[in-house]
């Protein structure tokens, strides 16, 4: 059963990173296991960083906001579980080793229908939750 993110998920998400500790470029990253540290629904950590972007991995479940990043584009890819990106006109799916790239201003809303964990690649800064 799919649960519903509570009202206010955009603030709760963008309260529940855990600490950020960047590895250096020569380190080597799992991103499961990067996931296996989040320990709430909608809560992320930031295990590195490049040039001025972060590499974000999440664990949710249930639906997020509608939301839109005006000045960047929002890369989502699956590490586990499944996910549904939502725009105004269409449906992504997309499961293990795929991934989206939602252009710039363009509304969407993950929907996770099981506890699923991917990873984002964002300008650093980038609200979770868009504008």
């Amino acid at each position: 059963m799919a649960l519903s993110a509570p009202r206010g998920a955009d603030a709760r998400a963008a309260s529940l990173h855990a600490s950020v500790t960047f590895l250096s470029m020569n380190d080597k990253v799992h991103l499961l296991s990067e996931g296996a540290k989040v320990t709430e629904l909608w809560g992320r950590v930031t295990p590195t960083r490049f040039n001025d972007y972060e590499v974000h991995v999440n664990r949710i479940e249930g639906e997020y906001v509608w939301h839109a990043h005006a000045d960047t584009d929002d890369v989502l890819m699956v590490l586990s579980g499944r996910l549904i990106v939502q725009l105004r006109d269409r449906e992504v799916q997309l499961g293990p080793g795929e991934m989206f790239v939602v252009p710039a201003g363009v509304e969407h809303r993950p929907v996770a229908p099981e506890e699923t964990v991917i990873m984002c690649i964002e300008p650093a800064g980038t609200a979770p939750s868009g504008d």
